[in-house]
């Protein structure tokens, strides 16, 4: 066994076996077998979106009902957008059935590990975090983010990792990867009240009055800029210190960039020269997808999305390039785009 491996195996050994939490002796090795079983029967590559929506617990009644109602609105988007829906955290806890950290692992782990067709995890609740260990909160055993980081760490698909709870922060820097777009409520492990990002976030989704390109779908992008600004607009009316700052990862720096360095559907600060921006990656991917893009094959998506990856990058570089090279090479760039366009219009 390397040694990669074998800090690995140690990391989940001590994951599973972690002061605090509620499981039996006997819960760990019936998770490990339901997801192994769960592993062994998932396909390899996704022919659909999935959509994981999870509800941690509320605690109080109020946030019962406002998580319940941002679960809701996951549901609906994620039915409505032709993804398959597992939902977890609804079912009335039953003695000696699977607790919902158990729920989530075996989820994931019956989940295709490859393909085009993403999988969203929406992580809908309250979280905690102790100076070194983040945590979502579930009913039973919470689940920690160097947890479920292991758990994703075998997926290639494309990924979009909701955490909408607050102290949600330290989840994105452990979660971080190619083709991953990371959404925290909070910037730190430390913004720990109530984050009323989660509920402006599920409202917008799949609303159309947050698509800011008007080409008839909300990206990921745009429900996140949305979403953010009414959380801003909410403690400017309060006259009240604001206490969550969500952030959005999609380079896989793990640094996550405010809403407000967006100008429209482009960032137009960075944190450090030389750091590539985030928000292209989560412009390309909605929940519900528009009729044009769904007419779209997988092939032609792909195609799609890295060309206009391969724009953003140029127009980062733009300032140091030669004006005539720059446009030289953007305008072959639109070319390729429409091109495309045209062959798949012509089922070419």
């Amino acid at each position: 066994m390397n040694a990669r491996r074998a800090w690995t195996c140690l990391l989940a050994t001590l994951l599973v076996a972690s002061p605090g939490r509620t499981q039996s002796p006997e819960a760990a090795p019936a998770a490990t077998s339901a997801s192994a079983a769960a592993a062994a029967a998932a396909p390899a590559r996704a022919t659909q979106p999935t959509a994981i929506v999870v509800l941690g617990a509320g605690g109080e009644t109020p946030y019962e009902e406002t998580f319940a109602k941002q679960a809701g609105l996951w549901k609906d988007g994620a039915v409505r957008g032709g993804a398959r829906l597992v939902f977890i955290g609804e079912e009335a806890a039953v003695e000696g059935a699977p607790d919902d950290l158990t729920r989530l692992k075996t989820a994931l782990a019956a989940e295709a590990r490859g393909g085009t067709e993403p999988l969203w995890l929406v992580l809908l609740g309250h979280g905690t975090f102790d100076g070194r260990v983040a945590k979502f909160n579930l009913r039973g055993p919470d689940l920690t983010a160097t947890e479920l980081a292991l758990d994703l760490q075998p997926f290639t698909r494309p990924l979009v990792i909701i955490n909408a709870a607050s102290a949600s922060a330290p989840f994105m820097n452990l979660l971080k990867g190619p083709d991953r777009i990371v959404v925290t409520s909070t910037r730190s492990g430390y913004q720990q009240n109530y984050a009323r990002f989660g509920l402006y976030l599920a409202e917008a989704i799949a609303d159309p009055r947050g698509d800011l390109d008007k080409d008839g779908q909300t990206s990921v992008l745009e429900a996140y800029i949305s979403a953010a600004q009414s959380v801003a607009e909410f403690y400017k009316t309060e006259a009240r210190l604001a206490t969550e700052h969500a952030l959005l990862d999609d380079n896989g720096d793990g640094r996550g960039t405010p809403a407000d360095w967006f100008r429209g559907v482009r960032a137009v600060r960075r944190p450090a020269e030389g750091v590539a921006l985030d928000g292209t990656r989560a412009h390309q991917l909605h929940l519900l997808p528009s009729a044009a893009e769904r007419a779209l094959s997988a092939e032609v998506r792909v195609k799609r999305d890295e060309i206009e990856r391969e724009i953003a990058l140029l127009r980062e570089s733009k300032d140091r390039m030669l004006i005539d090279e720059y446009y030289r090479q953007l305008e072959a760039k639109f070319i390729e785009l429409s091109k495309l366009y045209q062959a798949a219009e012509r089922g070419t």
